[in-house]
C-alpha cells in the first residue's frame, strides 16, 4: 500500500466535471459506511438526514484569491504568474501599493533575477529570487494593490477545467467558492464545501449539529504530484492555517463526550490531525501544517469525512484510502465510475463514516 501505483484508477475524461451542477446541493452524494463498506447513492441535500444531532461539522473558511495574473514580459513574451501566499502577511509593508509574495511561473524561459512582468492597470512585478521552483517576487502597484488585483486577477482554477481565458470569469468567481469564505488567501477551493448553501448548513443546525471552521489557505502543497515510487518519501510542502479557541474547545469537548467530529474537506481533516496533541485536545493557534496522511496512519479527532473525488496517484486519494481503506476507497471510486458521477473540483460528493 506505499506503491505510488497502488492510487491509480482508470477515469474516463468525460467524466471531469467542467462546471458545476445548477444547485450546489443538487450534487449527487455517494454514502460510504466503513463498517461493512456499504455503498448509497444520494443527494447532497440528503447530508441533513444522515448527520447526527450530536455532530460537530468543521469546514475550512478559507477564500479563494483571484490571484492568477497574465502579463508580458518586457521582451513581449507571455508569462502567467499565480500568487501562493496572498493570506499570510510575509508580504504585506507599510505600502499598500507594494507586495512581495511566493509565486509560480509559467513562462517560455525562466525568469531570473530582476525580471519585470507587466500586467494591466499598471501593475509590475519583478523578480527577486527563485529557489525549488518558487518565486520571490515584488509587486508594485500604481494603487492598493488588494483591490487591483480582485479587479485584474482571475480565478486559479485546476488546470484540468478548461477555460477561454479572453472570458470573464464571474461564474467561477461565485461557485468556485464556498457560501462560508471568510479569511482570504487560499489557491484553490476546499471543494467538498462549494455543495453546501445556507439553506442546508440552517437545516442541519437546527437538527442540533453544531458548525464550525478552522482555517487552512489551501496551497501548492495540497498539488504537488508525488514523484516518488515509495509514498512515504513524499514531502508535503507546508500550508498556513489557523485554530481559534472556540473552535477548539468545541472540538475537544465533542472527543471528550465521544460525540463525532465530521470534517468537510481534506483541508480539514488535515488542520484537525496537525493540531491534535498527543492528550487527543485540540491546541487552538496558527502555524503552518506539512502532515501527510497515508494508510497506516492513525487518526486521533476526525470521525467522518465530507469529500469530492481526487484525482489518481494524489496525496488526497492516499488520505482517504488512510481513512477507509485502499481496496474499499478504490472499489468505491470504480462503483462512482460506473454511476457516471462527476469528478474532482466541480463534481460531485462523498460522505465516509
Amino acid at each position: 500500500m506505499y506503491t505510488l501505483d497502488d492510487y491509480d484508477y482508470h477515469l474516463p475524461e468525460a467524466l471531469i466535471a467542467q462546471t458545476p451542477a445548477t444547485d450546489r446541493d443538487g450534487s449527487r452524494l455517494l454514502h460510504l459506511d466503513r463498517d461493512n463498506g456499504a455503498l448509497s447513492h444520494r443527494h447532497f441535500h440528503d447530508l441533513v438526514t444522515l448527520l447526527h444531532p450530536s455532530d460537530v461539522l468543521v469546514v475550512n473558511n478559507t477564500r479563494v484569491v483571484p490571484g492568477r495574473l497574465h502579463g508580458r514580459k518586457a521582451t513581449g513574451g507571455k508569462a502567467e504568474l499565480l500568487i501562493l501566499d496572498y493570506g499570510e502577511t510575509d508580504g504585506r509593508g507599510r505600502d499598500d501599493c507594494k507586495r512581495v509574495y511566493r509565486c509560480l511561473i509559467k513562462a517560455s524561459k525562466q525568469a531570473g533575477a530582476g525580471t519585470r512582468i507587466y500586467f494591466d492597470d499598471g501593475l509590475v512585478a519583478e523578480v527577486q529570487e527563485f529557489s525549488d521552483g518558487i518565486y520571490s517576487v515584488a509587486f508594485s502597484a500604481p494603487e492598493p494593490f488588494d483591490g487591483l488585483l480582485h479587479r485584474i486577477g482571475r480565478m486559479p482554477l485546476p488546470p484540468y477545467i478548461k477555460r477561454d481565458e479572453t472570458q470573464p470569469d464571474e461564474a467561477d468567481r461565485m461557485r468556485y467558492q464556498t457560501v462560508y469564505a471568510r479569511e482570504q488567501g487560499a489557491i484553490a477551493a476546499p471543494t467538498a464545501g462549494l455543495h453546501f448553501t445556507d439553506a442546508v448548513l440552517s437545516q442541519i443546525s437546527q437538527k442540533g449539529v453544531t458548525v464550525t471552521a478552522v482555517t487552512l489557505h489551501v496551497g501548492y502543497g495540497t498539488f504537488v504530484p508525488v514523484r516518488v515510487d515509495d509514498i512515504r518519501d513524499h514531502r508535503m510542502h507546508d500550508e498556513w492555517f489557523s485554530i481559534s479557541k472556540e473552535t477548539a474547545r468545541i472540538v475537544s469537548r465533542a472527543k471528550a463526550e465521544g460525540r463525532r467530529v465530521v470534517a468537510v474537506g481534506t483541508t480539514s481533516v488535515r488542520t484537525l490531525e496537525y493540531a491534535t496533541g498527543a492528550d487527543g485536545v485540540i491546541q487552538p493557534g496558527r502555524g503552518r501544517c506539512d502532515l501527510f496522511i497515508y494508510p497506516g496512519y492513525t487518526f486521533k479527532t476526525v470521525d467522518a469525512i465530507i469529500t469530492n473525488f481526487h484525482l489518481p496517484r494524489s496525496t488526497l486519494l492516499m488520505l482517504v484510502s488512510a481513512f477507509a481503506g485502499r481496496e474499499t476507497m478504490l472499489q468505491a471510486y470504480a462503483a462512482a465510475v460506473k454511476e457516471k458521477y462527476r469528478f474532482f473540483s466541480y463534481g460531485d460528493a462523498m460522505l465516509i463514516d
